[in-house]
């Protein structure tokens, strides 16, 4: 669904191949079965799992370096800057498997290119040179910074108000 343009269509543009996301869902199922719908599961997860873990180390390295000396706790301004360098170091390091995800993801719309994941990394590099793999990283690497400032500082505070975890946080600005 990520890959249709909205709005108009240009001359020579086609209408879109799905209607929503139920007719996707739907469309893909009868034709390609249940393997379908998880077309790229294998490399979201080679992009997620150490993804998560290298957002949430960076994430607490800075917390840590941005704590005042004689403080137990970071104070909300270095929750929101390690939450989005956090985002940011993270975007750069997994886009080049995302590019393959979302490749992986869209092909077969209209036709089938891809043999699987390796046969996808091997093509694009052979297109696209290694650039091709970070296709899209500074519009992810920008919009990752806000999105998790503000997400892991929200996470954050609530589990330090809900009694949870112990997120030792300051709220003051002295």
């Amino acid at each position: 669904m990520q890959t249709h343009g909205r709005g108009k269509l240009l001359p020579g543009q086609t209408m879109p191949v799905y209607r929503g996301p139920i007719h996707c869902l739907t469309s893909i199922f009868k034709r390609e079965g249940i393997r379908g719908c998880y077309r790229g599961v294998a490399i979201m997860s080679c992009r997620d799992i150490p993804g998560i873990g290298l957002f949430f180390m960076a994430y607490h390295v800075m917390c840590k370096k941005l704590t005042f000396p004689g403080e137990d706790k970071p104070r909300v301004w270095a929750l929101l800057l390690s939450g989005g360098v956090a985002g940011t170091v993270t975007w750069v390091t997994v886009n080049p498997l995302d590019v393959i995800k979302s490749r992986l993801q869209s092909d077969g719309v209209k036709h089938q290119k891809y043999r699987g994941m390796w046969h996808c990394i091997t093509d694009s590099y052979r297109t696209g040179g290694i650039r091709v793999f970070y296709t899209g990283v500074t519009i992810n690497a920008l919009q990752g910074f806000p999105v998790s400032a503000v997400t892991l500082t929200v996470y954050s505070l609530v589990l330090q108000a809900l009694g949870g975890f112990n997120t030792n946080v300051t709220m003051g600005t002295d």
